[in-house]
């Protein structure tokens, strides 16, 4: 929805579904501040100490009571997409700069490999619905 990765105020809509895999990091070399909300389906939103172990885990969907969370710069987090045609509205400070928009966790494995599917598995046992 912002005009540039120049403007000063990113916001997006973000479309995923489940089985979609979401790199633990941070936002921290610049810090920034992240709010998303979700407006259609629901996420299992974790955040994560800085050796990996889970803090939080929240669940959020649209129309609940929890539809939303702010996470501050430099809390490591990640999410788990709990229903089909999800849809985010996230929101944080620009510009974007793919080198340092985000810091991944050296402890969660990287997108697309046979690890992210087992630790993806992981995640999705310890959400308690």
């Amino acid at each position: 929805c912002h005009k540039s990765d120049d403007n000063s105020l990113h916001r997006m809509f973000n479309v995923a579904q489940p089985g979609t895999y979401i790199r633990a990091h941070w936002h921290r070399h610049p810090p920034k501040d992240e709010s998303l909300l979700v407006m259609q389906g629901a996420i299992c939103a974790f955040i994560f100490d800085d050796e990996g172990q889970i803090q939080q885990q929240v669940l959020l969907g649209a129309g609940s009571n929890e539809f939303g969370i702010d996470i501050a710069a430099g809390v490591c987090h990640s999410f788990v997409v709990l229903q089909a045609d999800t849809v985010l509205f996230e929101v944080k400070p620009g510009p974007y700069n793919p080198q340092t928009d985000k810091d991944f966790a050296e402890w969660a494995p990287a997108e697309g490999t046979d690890q992210a599917a087992t630790f993806l598995a992981e995640l999705q046992q310890r959400i308690a619905r």
